[in-house]
């Protein structure tokens, strides 16, 4: 069994176009990625998404912990706290986590959901 790894996440080109989101408030925020491993019956993932500029509802349905690398983004959970994503930001989403999320310049990271 290999390990699997990547070198420069921010260098990734190779993505694959995983459409528009399906709860876009404003706009059209287009996602891609590149998968570096799925868990078995897909209980785990990790990998590189990509999001283009827009606003959306969003609800998390596993926890996910998430280190964006570049872009900027708000999120703003239901209850109102807001979370401002930079460069450079880690954060943790836990299951059933529900908010508004608006990309204000697209958005890289690396992630992974269990």
């Amino acid at each position: 069994m290999t390990t699997p790894f990547l070198y420069d996440p921010l260098s990734i080109t190779d993505v694959k176009d995983w459409g528009v989101i399906p709860t876009m408030l404003e706009g059209e925020s287009r996602v891609s990625g590149a998968v570096l491993h799925k868990g078995p019956e897909g209980q785990s993932e990790c990998g590189v998404w990509i999001c283009t500029p827009g606003k959306w509802f969003c609800h998390v349905t596993s926890d996910e912990f998430c280190h964006f690398l570049e872009g900027r983004c708000t999120y703003v959970h239901e209850s109102g706290e807001v979370i401002e994503i930079k460069p450079d930001t880690a954060a943790f989403f836990r299951k059933d986590w529900k908010g508004e999320c608006t990309v204000h310049e697209t958005v890289k990271k690396v992630y992974m959901i269990r």
